[in-house]
């Protein structure tokens, strides 16, 4: 589902003779991403699209990737993290959740959203890209985890969720008219004898849950860490 401009900006925030605000530049440019994907983004493009000048933009945004970092701000704010949590699972279970929901919402933004802010060292990320590890660790920390500990348990939950969001919003299907799920998926392409567990996984392959999968993977990535990263306080 495609977020508008208005959902960032507020509606009717700007009028024709108002200044161009930053969260309108970067609602416009991540409609744009939502639409044909980051190649299609360009300044020139968005500009036609606010209807101003391009060379306007840059009072708002330096360059093109400093646009990419905002978009990226824009997504990861809307991650919500209730660091007063009692049950630091419980909290991990919702943000992953979040996380998912924010994915499937904009499945063209989602290589920006993973790989973009990894270019970057940390110190210099927009500060809305940081605020939930912040909130994160806070979270752990509270839950008597050292900050060491608490860092290694975002990573891994983040890894996780890279990875499951990625494998979720690929293109899985050759042939989708096609009457069976070794057909569609063009599984029958592999030799029977070097792959047949693989071609025997056809319906499980074509019958992707997004949503069961996460939690599968929930289950036991929390449940690992909880017996391999005890809190410091059952140590």
């Amino acid at each position: 589902m495609n977020r508008t401009r208005d959902e960032f900006a507020g509606a009717g925030s700007r009028t024709r003779n108002s200044p161009l605000t930053r969260a309108e530049v970067l609602a416009a440019a991540l409609e744009i991403i939502d639409d044909g994907g980051v190649d299609r983004l360009s300044m020139r493009r968005l500009g036609r699209a606010l209807g101003c000048d391009p060379m306007a933009l840059y009072r708002q945004a330096a360059s093109k990737s400093a646009v990419l970092d905002g978009v990226v701000e824009v997504m990861l704010g809307q991650l919500t993290v209730d660091i007063s949590d009692p049950d630091w699972r419980h909290q991990l279970r919702l943000i992953a959740r979040d996380f998912r929901r924010i994915a499937v919402g904009h499945p063209n933004a989602v290589p920006l959203l993973v790989t973009h802010p990894l270019a970057t060292p940390l110190g210099l990320r927009p500060l809305g890209t940081l605020r939930p590890l912040e909130r994160i660790l806070s979270l752990l920390t509270k839950a008597d985890f050292t900050g060491a500990d608490a860092l290694h348990i975002y990573r891994a939950l983040f890894g996780f969720l890279y990875g499951h969001v990625l494998t979720e919003l690929q293109e899985i299907v050759e042939h989708p008219e096609e009457s069976t799920d070794l057909l569609r998926l063009g599984l029958y392409r592999l030799p029977i004898g070097e792959f047949p567990l693989l071609r025997g996984l056809a319906s499980d392959l074509a019958d992707y849950d997004g949503v069961g999968e996460l939690e599968r993977g929930l289950d036991i990535l929390l449940t690992g860490l909880a017996i391999t990263t005890p809190p410091a306080s059952k140590t």
